[in-house]
């Protein structure tokens, strides 16, 4: 045929879609922003782009924010050791972390993190199950992070004595105001999530290198501190195991520090990205979190020497106990101690002000990751896409789990822990196999010691807390008993995004109307692919069901690849066999991807379809288990159930045959 020739049916056909009321203006409000799909045909168009800069402000809610009570910890746990402990974490932060997650955004630059890099590893169904379970992880760690935070902010307000008296015993209520606040903020857009976040890092990373500074400046003035200080790391005794046993006790309790990476890398799609076409853009993208990354490793990294060294050597061991003034706050009791009780009051607003918002970070998080996969497996409504119901979601949920919790800052540790050491191993064990598979033998094995340093740290957190990894598993059930049932209750939708005919298909429909008049297709599920299978096909179905004599026929195949996916743009090609004309394509699912089909023939042509079947042999249930499945099963029914559900108006649906 020639090239100026037209085709009765165009390159590329929009899915039909059932027709709906157009919704309200809150339905509308609700709906505004959408998480596209992850992968090339993604896009971030919830959001717009931000400096890497302002976006590093808002993960360091959650990141920076660990400086409340990091120090503490590290006292708590190792003793006059302290600074040592912290000098592992940042050794491991710079050497170890901030090299796998430079790595991690390389290769998921949309922002799905280690999920994205795992997720290829195991085909099918078993693949699914496995994101499912990661997913369960990162729901526990940054739902956890949210209700945590806005209860550690709750505990630093009811502890001042200078926030109102009536507050006291009140910690649920106010834990849940505090969130419905977080929420709020969301419901506006992520620009004013940003936005929020700037002033309150930066005025909290100023007051802490004034603490700093004074702290150093005390130790210089008081040679007694110090000394003080090499006379308790000399007492014990031990040498150089006396010195690194109670530094690596402390270690599990300060990885938890590193959190801030993961929600670094899932914030990618916040970042502005420059470039004309998609790939500069997404160079661009990958550029800019690296320096995001580095830049907030790097100021972490001294703060934390820091400030591990001044509450160790200038705070008493006593207070550091429980009870005592410095416990879990312990900058915070520098603040007041050396600096004025003015001061101080100021450093304590700040610390309120950055716990709460730390969950800002885990909520974009969740945001950017969850969405792009769930309603893409179809184990989440399409809704599940849209920002602002999501957000309503998991406040809704971050609040059951205060309530749950009695706002308990302890008893949700364990969980929060297990969450963020699960989502590091993932991403460390990610990278690994990343590096092995391009043979690179050096970074395998620095990548595999980190692995195996994280899984350590996790295990240790395990046995040491157990009930966080039972809270987890809840996570993980719910996630996946939800995303089945969403899966059941979404099978008899279209599921083409949309419908794409090669030049021999458009030229096969085309001939095909202009010797009928009209369009005759029959299903047929290849065996051999040959002359002899098509002829008996042809001969059988006009046998059985009323195919007008003369007719032409187009075959209608459609070859399931992988049932486990949900939902992709339909390539339909066209295929010649000794005469015999077929309209061939892949699809998770055989009935849906007919249906599709058929609906886009009649959109595209205004000729209603005849598309003829025959009856399937054996028990329906086992053909009902089989669709959902195997994406087959007795295939005319569902053909017809689907395309009932898309098109209201039987006049206008395309005619379904089954004989035999």
């Amino acid at each position: 045929m020639d090239i100026g020739t037209e085709f009765a049916v165009p390159a590329s056909v929009p899915s039909p879609h059932k027709l709906e009321a157009p919704p309200g203006p809150l339905t509308r409000w609700l709906l505004e922003h959408r998480v596209q799909p992850e992968g090339p045909g993604g896009s971030e168009e919830h959001t717009k782009g931000h400096p890497w800069w302002q976006v590093m402000c808002l993960t360091g809610v959650d990141y920076f924010s660990t400086l409340s009570y990091l120090p503490g910890i590290a006292a708590l746990a190792a003793g006059a050791l302290s600074p040592f402990a912290t000098l592992l974490i940042v050794a491991l932060t710079l050497l170890g972390v901030l090299p796998m997650y430079r790595r991690v955004a390389a290769e998921s630059p949309h922002g799905q993190g280690s999920v994205a890099m795992l997720e290829n590893l195991l085909p099918f169904w078993k693949g699914k199950i496995f994101v499912l379970v990661l997913l369960g992880f990162v729901a526990t760690s940054w739902i956890i992070t949210i209700t945590l935070s806005a209860a550690d902010a709750s505990v630093h307000v009811l502890e001042n004595p200078l926030f109102p008296g009536f507050l006291k015993g009140h910690a649920v209520a106010l834990t849940v105001g505090l969130l419905l606040v977080l929420g709020g903020v969301f419901l506006l857009g992520f620009s004013e999530a940003v936005v929020v976040a700037i002033p309150l890092v930066s005025v909290f990373l100023l007051l802490n290198a004034v603490v700093v500074g004074v702290g150093i400046a005390d130790v210089v003035a008081d040679p007694g501190t110090l000394s003080n200080w090499t006379g308790r790391l000399t007492s014990g005794g031990g040498g150089f195991g006396g010195i690194i046993g109670p530094a690596l006790a402390a270690f599990p309790l300060l990885v938890l520090g590193l959190s801030g990476f993961e929600t670094g890398v899932s914030m990618m799609p916040l970042l502005k990205a420059e470039g004309r076409t998609r790939e500069e853009q997404l160079a661009s993208r990958i550029r800019n979190t690296r320096a995001l990354l580095t830049t907030a490793a790097l100021i972490m990294s001294v703060y934390l020497l820091a400030t591990s060294f001044i509450t160790t050597v200038l705070i008493p061991p006593a207070e550091f106990e429980v009870g005592g003034r410095a416990n879990g706050r312990a900058l915070a009791f520098l603040a007041h101690e050396r600096v004025g009780e003015g001061f101080g009051t100021v450093y304590d607003i700040s610390s309120v002000l950055i716990l709460w918002f730390a969950g800002a970070s885990a909520m974009a998080g969740l945001i950017n990751i969850v969405p792009r996969y769930l309603p893409g497996y179809g184990m989440a409504p399409e809704w599940g896409r849209a920002v602002r119901p999501v957000v309503l979601v998991y406040t809704a949920i971050s609040i059951v789990i205060t309530i749950a919790f009695g706002a308990d800052v302890n008893a949700q540790a364990g969980a929060y822990a297990t969450g963020i050491l699960a989502m590091m191993v993932s991403g460390a064990v990610a990278v690994t196999i990343s590096v092995i598979r391009r043979g690179r033998r050096l970074p395998a094995v620095g990548f595999g010691a980190l692995t195996l340093v994280l899984v350590y740290a996790l295990i240790a957190n395990v046995v040491e807390k157990p009930d966080g990894i039972t809270i987890s598993l809840f996570f993980i059930l719910g996630i996946v008993v939800i995303s089945l049932i969403s899966r059941v209750t979404r099978t008899t939708e279209l599921r083409a995004d949309r419908i794409e005919f090669d030049e021999a298909a458009r030229r096969f429909i085309t001939d095909c109307l202009a010797q009928d008049g009209q369009l005759h297709l029959v299903a047929n599920k290849r065996q051999a692919g040959d002359r002899a299978e098509y002829d008996e096909k042809e001969e059988a179905q006009r046998e059985m069901n009323p195919v007008p004599g003369g007719a032409h026929i187009l075959f209608l195949e459609i070859d399931v690849v992988d049932p486990s996916e949900f939902s992709d743009v339909l390539h339909v090609r066209g295929v010649q066999v000794d005469g015999h004309q077929i309209l061939r394509a892949e699809s998770p699912a055989a009935p849906n991807a007919m249906a599709a089909i058929l609906l886009a023939l009649r959109d595209a042509t205004g000729v209603r379809p005849h598309c003829y079947f025959e009856w399937a042999e054996g028990n329906p249930l086992g053909h009902l288990f089989r669709y959902l499945l195997l994406g087959r099963g007795d295939t005319p029914p569902v053909v017809r159930e689907i395309i009932r559900e898309v098109e209201p108006d039987p006049a206008r649906r395309p005619v379904i045959h089954v004989g035999g």
